[in-house]
């Protein structure tokens, strides 16, 4: 175990902009969010899994609906406890650990204002590994953890608690509700033992995305290509190097849809790439034939490293785009059933993704 204070939460949140695959929200205003908490209430402990007692009570914390709307629509910072509580009155007894439900830009610090507010650990953990952009898309599916009974919580204080047939009527019910409340808001879940975390959460992700972070500031001051370290480091490759040539991009509900066009430069002139994107980026096409699709990261970067997210791509950046494997457990026939590219309604197979 150890402590995570405000200078962590800097690389933090750039490598959880990384492994979210271009979602989970705006790293910014997720690190500014989790830093006020921090600098109100001190630092946060982080425990790993095996670490956790048996008899202990977590939950998942994680934002929902459309990253783009926060752009204007932006979080109270209450959101994330109104659900925490609201959930944990639902149970009857208290919620002892909080864990973010994926390592995505923001939501790999949606735990962060509850466990600094209320004195919980938080689980160096997450349920995807990366983001995906539907409640049902986690490991605990997989496992038959159930999401019910799960709170949904906005900025002004309304919440709702949802007593679901399964994971996939979490997902619409929960999404119905995020859109009634403006289109964005925070869900807690996913209650679960201790034991059962344990068999069920990727563990170490926050971890990976602290490191993952420096790595991409140490490459910059060893004059390196802090891409090529990101590409290296996640066992991945450099997809495409480029500018962005346009982005069609709409809500539908809850969700960001659309596309982005690239043009080539220095080894890809010429040449074209689409990026097609359900708040996470889903496919990637370079001269229109598939390179990277999910369950594989298809992360968008800038020259320096920094990730771009979705709702932050727009016309003239100049990218690189950096493919790298997901954690094998969505490799899985069963994995693949539930996030691989039949599940967008892609009708290509999937390919996994490795080193060049």
């Amino acid at each position: 175990m150890r402590e995570i204070g405000v200078e962590e939460l800097r690389y933090l949140a750039r490598g959880a902009a990384i492994l979210g695959a271009g979602g989970g929200g705006d790293p910014y205003i997720g690190r500014l969010v989790a830093e006020q908490a921090l600098r109100e209430h001190g630092p946060v402990l982080a425990v790993e899994p095996h670490e956790v007692p048996d008899d202990a009570l977590v939950a998942g914390i994680g934002m929902i609906g459309a990253p783009t709307v926060m752009v204007e629509k932006l979080p109270s910072g209450t959101e994330a406890v109104t659900a925490f509580r609201t959930l944990q009155r639902e149970l009857g007894r208290p919620i002892t650990h909080v864990l973010p439900i994926e390592v995505g830009g923001m939501n790999s610090l949606a735990p962060f204002p509850v466990a600094a507010a209320l004195g919980l650990p938080v689980l160096d953990a997450d349920c995807m590994g990366r983001a995906f952009p539907m409640v049902q898309m986690v490991v605990c599916t997989l496992d038959g953890v159930p999401a019910k009974p799960l709170a949904v919580a906005d900025e002004k204080g309304n919440s709702v608690v949802l007593d679901v047939l399964d994971n996939h009527w979490a997902e619409r019910l929960a999404r119905s509700a995020a859109v009634r409340m403006g289109c964005t808001a925070v869900l807690c879940s996913f209650p679960m033992s201790g034991a059962q975390a344990r068999g069920t959460v990727i563990p170490r992700t926050l971890t990976r995305a602290a490191r993952l972070g420096r790595l991409v500031e140490q490459a910059r001051r060893d004059h390196a290509d802090p891409c090529a370290a990101v590409a290296d480091h996640l066992g991945g490759r450099v997809l495409f190097t480029g500018k962005v040539a346009g982005v069609l991009r709409e809500n539908d509900p809850g969700f960001a849809r659309g596309e982005a066009l690239l043009e080539g430069s220095g080894a890809h002139d010429g040449s074209r790439f689409r990026l097609a994107f359900q708040n996470e980026h889903l496919v990637a096409t370079l001269d229109d034939v598939v390179v990277a699709s999910v369950p594989d990261l298809i992360c968008v970067l800038e020259a320096d490293g920094e990730p771009v997210p979705g709702e932050r791509l727009r016309y003239g950046q100049r990218v690189v785009v950096v493919g790298a494997p997901c954690h094998p457990r969505w490799r899985t026939p069963e994995g693949l059933a539930l996030v691989g590219p039949s599940a967008f309604g892609y009708p290509h197979g999937y390919e996994p993704l490795g080193p060049a």
